[in-house]
């Protein structure tokens, strides 16, 4: 698998990566990490198709930083690198630049 082209209202997202030490200097061990829930925007959907045959725009581009729920979207892995698919109604919102 190359390439990932979302369908519909989908989004395809690289999760940033969680955090490995605390504030305080300490080394995190893989269990006590906790699920990201934000990422960056590999790719979008042409939009979810409307009844009257035309699409409603996606609101969000390659590049955005973006937040959605914990348990949202489906895990993927794409060259070894895990990546998660979201419909646009999952996501929570936008990080300003």
């Amino acid at each position: 698998m190359s390439t990932v082209r979302p369908l519909e209202d989908r989004i395809l997202i690289k999760p940033t990566e969680p955090e490995t030490k605390t504030a305080s200097g300490l080394y995190l061990p893989e269990a006590a990490k906790e699920r990201p829930m934000q990422g960056t925007v590999v790719a979008v959907g042409p939009g979810l198709l409307l009844d009257n045959g035309e699409r409603a725009p996606v609101h969000v581009k390659k590049g955005d930083t973006v937040v959605y729920g914990k348990y949202a979207g489906t895990e993927i892995e794409i060259k070894n690198t895990k990546h998660v698919i979201v419909r646009e109604s999952e996501l929570l919102g936008v990080l300003a630049k």
